[in-house]
């Protein structure tokens, strides 16, 4: 299956289905012989395969219906796992995770987040849909702190997706249920295990926000990751998780807190050669301090503040995706379907869509069009 293709993310085993392997964000079924559509038994069998001894999984999957695990062939690679139940049967998606740490390079990533490497303290979020790369992203930043600082490193994953060997730092990984129950009990014991940056999987819950508030308050630098869609939505949910008595004191701690908010979104290229990250970087400047202190405003939004601050490495969303498109990397209408605000977007681009060879109609102004004049109005 990995072979089949050389940008494979995911693999799919589901009842009524034969493999499947995601690539590029499209799903494609790879026929063998004896697996043209697979059966609950199967499904089930596989699922033994993977869980093998590990009595964790196997009680999670019967409680709660799903488990969470990492799973390694010698000589052909990893895997972060989800075995599920669905209609009495069993399905199971494998993400694949490369063997090799990806460098910033190899991302694509903007240097603007080396400097998190230097950082001493405070929190960095790198956030996104599910699938977006964040696990990747904080791996590249986690191997260059490993390479050039002689820091104690512990991370806290469900499960450890990256192997990271010792280098220049000590690296300690502590995988969720197997090492630890919980990330806000490990995350607490970590303030006591003398760690200079401290990686959380994911923040889920309220207390474990809490913990890693006072951890970054302390003296640590702690990285994590969150589903949100973009910085102001990341600010938004961290602050919206507690009651509304506490939020005021939480923006305060969190505007001082944060060093870092990063969101990124993968679109497809236009080559079809698989994808490329749009990356949206928030970094703590007076400014944004006070705008994740007070709340956003009408001409005070976070968005605001990274569209003018360029020269401070910060950038949105939108901005990227206008980069990627005139660069010819990223096809016009994807781009579009990708963005923040696809009118504001569109309107930002007409000296590019006028400029583009064989454009419908291009001998008539848009204006004399009354579709395209309804639809700017309405975007407007």
């Amino acid at each position: 299956m990995l072979k089949s293709n050389s940008h494979v993310s995911d693999l799919i085993f589901s009842p009524g289905r034969a493999p499947q392997v995601e690539v590029s964000g499209q799903l494609i079924e790879l026929k063998y012989k004896g697996l043209e559509c697979l059966t609950p038994q199967d499904t089930k069998y596989i699922a033994g395969e993977i869980i093998g001894k590990n009595d964790t999984a196997v009680s999670k999957l019967e409680q709660d219906g799903s488990a969470d695990l990492s799973y390694g062939i010698s000589g052909v690679g990893r895997f972060r796992v989800n075995i599920f139940k669905q209609r009495g049967s069993c399905a199971i998606v494998m993400r694949v995770v490369p063997d090799k740490i990806p460098g910033f390079e190899e991302l694509n990533l903007p240097a603007a987040l080396k400097e998190i490497v230097d950082l001493r303290n405070g929190i960095v979020l790198v956030t996104g849909p599910t699938g977006s790369g964040k696990s990747s992203t904080l791996a590249a930043i986690l191997d260059k702190m490993n390479e050039e600082k002689a820091y104690h490193i512990l991370t806290i994953e469900d499960p450890i997706e990256f192997l990271h060997r010792h280098k220049k730092a000590t690296i300690h990984q502590r995988e969720l249920h197997s090492d630890t129950p919980t990330f806000a009990m490990a995350l607490r014991a970590a303030l006591r295990q003398a760690p200079k940056v401290i990686l959380v999987g994911e923040m889920r819950d309220r207390e474990t926000i809490e913990i890693a508030l006072e951890a970054s308050e302390t003296g640590h630098l702690v990285m994590s990751t969150l589903h949100t869609i973009d910085a102001s939505k990341t600010v938004e949910r961290v602050v919206g998780v507690f009651p509304m008595a506490d939020q005021h004191s939480i923006r305060m701690r969190l505007s001082k807190a944060f060093r870092c908010i990063v969101s990124q979104r993968l679109l497809p290229r236009k080559d079809g050669k698989g994808r490329i990250a749009a990356v949206e970087i928030l970094k703590s400047t007076m400014r944004t301090r006070e705008y994740v202190e007070k709340g956003e405003a009408e001409g005070k939004s976070l968005l605001d503040a990274m569209r003018d601050g360029s020269t401070e490495g910060m950038q949105h969303f939108d901005g990227e995706i206008d980069k990627l498109i005139r660069a010819g990397i990223v096809d016009f209408e994807t781009g579009l379907t990708y963005s923040t605000n696809a009118g504001n977007l569109r309107l930002e681009m007409a000296d590019f869509l006028d400029e583009r060879p064989n454009r419908p109609a291009a001998s008539k102004p848009a204006a004399q069009d009354p579709n395209l004049t309804t639809e700017i109005e309405i975007e407007r």
